[in-house]
């Protein structure tokens, strides 16, 4: 996984360069989650892309390789939850407190209610649509064909449906450099003070970012955005894109 001691010598080279000033551990940890985000996000938006692009009859070309690594990249963040609906709020489920995007959802059996099948469900996004869908003697949800409106929670038609299966993309979050664990921190640069009062990196309270090392220039990128560095393209090359010039011991 793309490791934060690489990211955040590679901003502190970079603010050098730009006369910007020295970046602290504690500017860098401030803008580092948010800066994952960012990229995580831009990559669902480079799938939907490449989809107007499919739509439009436009040849994606070298596009299409670039979207089955985002693809194969995602797969890491993908989880799968059984939602229970309360028995005083039918129909309504409480969306997991990690979840970043919905890739599928189907019903799911209970034994005491003979539900020995599974349906998938179809998700709505849009509170008008659902009405028009409820209202409707054509299209009315039934449990063979449900419908769900994703919004603040997961509202399940019809409401006798009491468990659903959810298949989704979590939020990134941290990888313990030392373990390689997945952990729930946000990335973080730890660090002690030596006597000079120069920060020196600590691996035991640090926090690698999730996303493969491969995004590294992205994150660079983006922590260049948001900390206000002027970076250039030939910024991005040299410092992201060379695995051997970037290589360091962070152990």
């Amino acid at each position: 996984m793309a490791s934060v001691y690489e990211v955040y010598n590679i901003i502190k080279d970079l603010a050098n360069k730009d006369e910007r000033g020295m970046i602290s551990p504690a500017q860098f940890n401030a803008f580092a989650g948010v800066a994952q985000q960012k990229v995580y996000n831009g990559l669902f938006e480079e799938i939907q892309d490449n989809k107007r692009k499919s739509i439009r009859q436009v040849d994606a070309g070298r596009d299409k390789n670039r979207v089955k690594q985002i693809q194969e990249d995602l797969a890491h963040f993908s989880k799968s939850t059984t939602l229970t609906s309360p028995s005083n709020d039918l129909g309504s489920f409480t969306k997991p407190e990690d979840l970043a995007r919905i890739i599928s959802m189907a019903t799911s059996g209970d034994w005491f209610l003979d539900q020995t099948t599974s349906n998938r469900i179809q998700a709505v996004y849009d509170e008008e649509k659902i009405d028009m869908i409820l209202q409707s003697t054509l299209s009315v949800p039934t449990e063979d064909n449900p419908v769900a409106l994703v919004s603040q929670n997961i509202q399940v038609f019809p409401t006798s449906i009491r468990k659903i299966k959810v298949r989704y993309y979590k939020q990134p979050e941290g990888i313990n450099p030392v373990t390689d664990a997945q952990t729930a921190l946000l990335p973080k640069f730890g660090y002690t003070t030596d006597a000079n009062g120069v920060e020196v990196y600590d691996v035991n309270t640090s926090v690698d970012f999730e996303l493969p090392s491969h995004y590294v220039p992205d994150l660079v990128l983006e922590l260049a955005k948001l900390i206000g560095i002027n970076l250039r393209q030939a910024d991005i090359f040299q410092y992201g894109t060379s695995e051997d010039q970037q290589k360091m011991i962070r152990r």
